[in-house]
């Protein structure tokens, strides 16, 4: 019996849990990358990678898309590729444009011209939106923000939503924070449990601030559900708020310290007209119970406990 292709667009953590749990259904797996020398750290970690195939792609060249899609005939395509932080994304404004728009609207037009039933799943980010209350649903404002990659992920979302016309099967998944050991060392909560592990002082931007955390094992079940139902647009998130004083009390109190002494404030991490609350709105999560019976179990202190542990 023939195994269903999924094709992985990017070789980052996202597409790495997600490969490890598509394994578990016995199906194939092809993660692209722009480059092959590339040490792929994330599947030997998850000890998954001699189990995957590999294949050099670059999103924005059209020919080499059609290379992959001819040779391979995947039925799901995830697009987790991109330039991911919103800080870089200043002086990286041209990369986060290609590697985002670019790259979707060139997988969206082959799709087109094919009449594919290819279903095709875009991760984005919840920063898209700019909420009432500080909390997110899909019928939320578009943010004003002039940051790039945030401006570029609100138009792919909209890209998205303009090529379903076409009756092509297209996702948005719009994520929160998703947390893992294999995160940069410098994402806020893996940042935290470091110093607070090896006895170190940390240095912190606004720590008054709420936002929604999920585990990463979590998340990529989710999406593998939705990926089975019909082409729609998702808010993936635990609707639980987390604030940076309660990350920084419960990570040091792990190892019996007083937080309180060992953190300086910087304000060269702060954001411009950062929101004091940004977390998915109940209604996602309830929809996520409802539709799949799942629940995020993995939240607030019991997430900071287990990243602590996994360093």
């Amino acid at each position: 019996m023939n195994k269903r292709v999924n094709l992985i667009i990017g070789s980052g953590v996202l597409g790495a849990y997600l490969s490890a749990e598509l394994l578990k259904n016995n199906e194939k797996i092809i993660v692209t990358s722009r480059n092959l020398n590339n040490k792929f750290s994330n599947y030997k970690y998850l000890n998954i990678k001699k189990k995957l195939s590999f294949e050099k792609l670059n999103p924005g060249n059209k020919k080499e898309i059609y290379k992959i899609l001819n040779k391979y005939n995947p039925k799901k395509i995830f697009y987790f590729s991109g330039q991911s932080s919103i800080p870089k994304s200043i002086k990286l404004k041209k990369a986060t444009f290609s590697s985002h728009y670019v790259g979707t609207k060139n997988f969206l037009e082959i799709l087109k011209k094919e009449k594919s039933d290819t279903k095709f799943l875009k991760a984005n980010s919840g920063y898209i939106f700019s909420p009432k209350k500080g909390l997110i649903n899909l019928d939320c404002k578009y943010s004003t923000s002039k940051n790039p990659y945030i401006q570029t992920q609100k138009e792919v979302f909209k890209l998205i939503k303009k090529y379903r016309k076409y009756k092509l099967n297209l996702f948005n998944l719009v994520f929160m924070q998703i947390e893992s050991p294999i995160r940069p060392n410098d994402f806020f909560i893996k940042k935290i449990c470091l110093a607070a592990k090896n006895k170190k002082r940390v240095e912190v931007g606004n720590i008054n601030t709420f936002r929604d955390y999920s585990w990463i094992t979590e998340v990529v079940r989710v999406i593998l559900k939705i990926s089975n139902l019909k082409s729609k647009d998702f808010i993936i998130s635990a609707g639980k708020k987390l604030s940076g004083i309660e990350i920084l009390k419960t990570a040091y109190n792990l190892n019996k310290l007083d937080y309180k002494k060992y953190f300086s404030i910087n304000k060269k991490y702060f954001r411009k007209k950062e929101n004091k609350l940004l977390i998915g709105n109940s209604k996602n999560s309830l929809m996520l119970k409802k539709k799949f019976n799942f629940k995020f179990n993995i939240v607030e202190k019991k997430l900071i406990r287990k990243m602590y542990k996994s360093l």
